[in-house]
């Protein structure tokens, strides 16, 4: 049984075309390579510029921090000399050393007592000087009475002089225990300002070392929110480069899908049989589907010739 002379006639053509179709080398290229392949986004580059610019950036943190610390830890050394200068006041300041009394007192006190013990003695002298005066104006010089008046006098005196001695020696003393006392309140207060400066430096050094890290942390989340946009958006134009190319190789094959179409009217047309199909490995191209039913055509155009 003979086919049809037209459907003969249309196989020659679907032939002819698929011939011609063919023989032009596949322009490939207007669906393959980088240009569809989503470029760096820019928000992306900016992640990654920032992450560069912030290499390093907190090393001045980290540098007021590390000499606070040692600022610190020196202000600790002297804070530890000044509670060791607090030793030499300790006790009840007996001796002549380092912190005793004598220490603090005044060197001009010796001269004042001999001096205020030489107005004393004149003052003495002046008195028994009036005794003989008065025992040779009254007739009595020399005499019992006379004698018994110096005595009392010289007696009381020597208890006057002796009282004033050692009024003025306690008040040397108070003096140079208020001075003392005065010594030691300094070197406790120099002691206390050291130690809050200590612990000022040692708070200033945290602070820096908390900055480092807030300013770390911030970068880090300041790049990482950059570089997750941008992956957003890269992706969002990798999906349209990949709809392009979708576009692009439909209308590359949009000749073969034609010529598919034509062959398989062709052969419901003739009854349907079908030869060996190409088939590739995954989805079929068009290309691979026109060549099948090329191949199905032929088989149909040799059972009828048969």
């Amino acid at each position: 049984m003979a086919l049809p002379d037209y459907l003969q006639e249309a196989g020659k053509d679907f032939a002819k075309q698929l011939t011609a179709q063919t023989a032009v080398p596949l322009k490939t290229d207007a669906f393959t390579g980088r240009q569809f392949v989503a470029g760096e986004d820019p928000l992306q580059t900016q992640a990654i510029g920032l992450a560069t610019q912030g290499i390093g950036s907190f090393q001045p943190f980290l540098t007021s921090a590390q000499q606070a610390i040692t600022q610190g830890g020196q202000t600790l050394g002297q804070v530890g000399q000044d509670i060791s200068g607090l030793g030499q006041f300790m006790g009840a300041g007996a001796g002549t050393g380092v912190g005793s009394i004598a220490d603090f007192t005044s060197p001009f006190q010796q001269q004042v007592i001999d001096e205020s013990l030489r107005q004393f003695d004149l003052s003495r002298q002046a008195g028994l000087q009036n005794i003989s005066d008065m025992a040779v104006a009254q007739g009595a010089f020399g005499g019992g009475r006379q004698g018994a008046l110096e005595g009392q006098f010289l007696a009381d005196t020597a208890l006057g002089r002796a009282g004033l001695e050692a009024q003025l020696r306690a008040q040397g003393f108070a003096d140079a225990a208020a001075r003392r006392g005065q010594a030691f309140g300094q070197q406790q207060s120099l002691a206390a300002q050291r130690a809050q400066l200590a612990a000022q430096q040692a708070g200033l050094a945290g602070q820096q070392f908390g900055l480092s890290n807030f300013q770390r942390a911030g970068q880090a989340a300041d790049v990482a929110n950059l570089g997750q946009l941008g992956a957003f958006r890269q992706g969002l134009e990798q999906s349209r480069l990949a709809a392009d190319q979708q576009a692009a190789q439909a209308a590359a094959f949009e000749p073969f899908q034609r010529l598919d179409r034509f062959g398989a009217g062709i052969t419901s047309l003739a009854g349907g049989v079908g030869g060996p199909q190409f088939q590739a490995p995954a989805a079929p191209s068009p290309f691979s589907t026109a060549l099948g039913t090329a191949l199905g055509i032929g088989g149909l155009f040799g059972k009828f010739r048969n």
